[in-house]
């Protein structure tokens, strides 16, 4: 794609974006060099790591080229949002059951081969990561479902429409049984659905009855309009900020009328933790 439109003849050329960087500088690198060619030269330089040095030498050779507006300065009839990372405790078992997972990981780790050890340490963490989320030993128990529910019955008696987003299907599916076992209305997007099915979910939420969209965050990150909701549960943390601040943005723009809150359950002393900081090296 940027091959193709770099071959296109032009006298101007202006790229158009809302996160120019999700993960590193040589993102920036791409849209800036289709739009000012040659400007920065190698992008070797770009390719080494985000120091304070290369993000001010980045900022200062774009200065001229580049405008940008944020959301403060431009949309002012926006309402407050309000944003806060809810620290939780694991219940006794499934704490246990966290730590000797974790024990494992650990022992597994010494004895595996060097060559898989990349992708043992990916499925590890994923496998940790979804322990904070639900947990099926005897049953399926979780510490986050509860507190989602607790408030859920706040928010629906209230008359509120809340957002919920998850990376995993299977997660949603037990949201989805807790929320028809108290028979409140739901929508959902998820990546199997076609896109008039999600086109229909959202007018659902937007115009009818529904209260609670369940969503699926790679599906439902970008291009969708869901200024209805008041409330937001980004159920589990994702290693890029920049993927979770899209989803926020499906409530927060142009036709949010409510104040707009947004939870993010965070289980403590936990692989979650983790991601944490990595987010927060990401949004430097």
């Amino acid at each position: 794609g940027a091959s193709a439109a770099r071959n296109i003849k032009a006298k101007f050329r202006a790229c158009l974006t809302g996160t120019p960087v999700e993960n590193d500088l040589s993102e920036f690198y791409n849209i800036m060099d289709l739009s000012v060619p040659g400007i920065w030269g190698e992008l070797s330089f770009f390719r080494t790591k985000s120091s304070k040095k290369s993000r001010l030498l980045a900022r200062q050779t774009v200065r001229p080229f580049i405008l940008r507006r944020t959301k403060e300065e431009v949309l002012t009839e926006l309402p407050e949002k309000i944003e806060s990372h809810v620290y939780l405790n694991f219940k006794e078992e499934e704490k246990e059951h966290y730590l000797s997972t974790l024990a494992n990981v650990r022992k597994k780790m010494t004895t595996v081969q060097q060559g898989r050890k990349y992708s043992e340490i990916l499925k590890s963490l994923l496998q940790l990561r979804q322990l904070c989320l639900w947990q099926n030993t005897n049953f399926i128990q979780s510490t986050k479902v509860d507190f989602l529910m607790e408030n859920l019955e706040q928010l629906m008696e209230e008359g509120h429409k809340v957002l919920v987003f998850s990376q995993f299907t299977k997660y949603l599916d037990i949201i989805q049984n807790k929320i028809k076992e108290r028979n409140w209305v739901q929508a959902r997007i998820d990546g199997t659905q076609t896109l008039k099915k999600r086109a229909s979910e959202v007018v659902r939420f937007q115009d009818g009855d529904a209260q609670v969209f369940l969503i699926s965050l790679k599906a439902g990150g970008v291009g969708l309009n869901l200024t209805a909701a008041s409330y937001i549960f980004l159920m589990d943390p994702w290693w890029n900020p920049a993927v979770e601040s899209q989803a926020v943005d499906r409530a927060y723009r142009i036709g949010q009328e409510n104040k707009l809150t947004v939870y993010r359950p965070i289980i403590k002393d936990s692989v979650e933790e983790k991601v944490l900081v990595l987010q927060d090296a990401k949004k430097e």
